[in-house]
């Protein structure tokens, strides 16, 4: 197995950005994203999470650790329409405009199609595609008027590969990714930019509590570095996205992976 590369330097990517991280609590992706904005000149950050203390660790911990100040965090599932409207009031108010929305609100389970009940399947679908859906559909709404903005998606390798136990995770991230390829054209004549990374495995705190340590490790194998990512590494792919670097991407699904998609 490879050891895991230093973390890498800032550079400015985001200087003077706004940017709004949903599910960014806890020490996942979400998290590593929200910090990796901070750290690259973001000038206001917004994060939500549906966990209330974790999510006020986070605002804490980013502006403990990046120096930011303008750091604000607010409850928000987004299953939950009246709960995105005000998220996103919440972001008109503290940020400004929105420059950058990277949505990472996601649910997993493990079941056999056979199984599972129609509310693991609807659950699963409403907070990982229809979260995106609703989250994209509100943050549109200023970022239109603005004739700028980045949304970046979180979506899977399972959007393409096959995995057991895994038929509504990967049937909602296939749609996370779809959805992303048809709003990008939607929105691309207003200047606004989206496009989605596709990690497969991120190794960090809760997906060690949700996943055992055989199936990780058998995961982990499989990739080219054998080893998962370090969720600060899809981050850097998502703070590409959403920087003037990746200005003439749009609609794209990027495959954060050491293996063939």
């Amino acid at each position: 197995m490879n050891p895991s590369p230093a973390y890498v330097p800032a550079h400015g990517l985001l200087k003077g950005k706004t940017v709004l991280v949903t599910a960014a609590a806890g020490a996942g992706i979400g998290f590593a994203a929200a910090k990796r904005c901070a750290e690259e000149g973001a000038s206001a950050l917004l994060i939500s999470d549906v966990h209330e203390r974790r999510m006020n660790e986070a605002v804490e911990a980013i502006k403990r650790e990046t120096g930011l100040q303008n750091v604000w965090g607010q409850l928000c599932n987004v299953t939950q329409q009246s709960e995105v409207d005000a998220l996103l009031a919440t972001a008109k108010e503290k940020l400004g405009r929105l420059d950058v929305l990277i949505n990472n609100a996601g649910l997993g389970t493990s079941c056999r199609v056979m199984d599972m009940p129609d509310d693991e399947w609807h659950k699963v679908i409403d907070v990982t595609l229809t979260g995106t859906f609703r989250m994209t559909r509100a943050a549109l709404q200023l970022m239109q008027p603005q004739g700028a903005g980045v949304i970046i998606n979180n979506a899977s390798v399972l959007g393409w590969r096959a995995q057991v136990e895994q038929a509504h995770y990967a049937a909602a991230k296939a749609g996370v990714m779809a959805f992303t390829r048809c709003s990008a054209l939607e929105a691309a004549e207003f200047g606004v930019r989206i496009n989605a990374v596709a990690p497969s495995i991120a190794i960090h705190a809760f997906l060690k509590k949700s996943a055992s340590e055989e199936l990780l490790t058998q995961l982990s194998a499989k990739e080219a570095f054998g080893r998962g990512a370090e969720p600060w590494e899809i981050a850097n792919v998502m703070v590409f996205l959403a920087s003037d670097y990746s200005s003439y991407m749009t609609g794209e699904v990027i495959s954060v992976s050491s293996q063939h998609a």
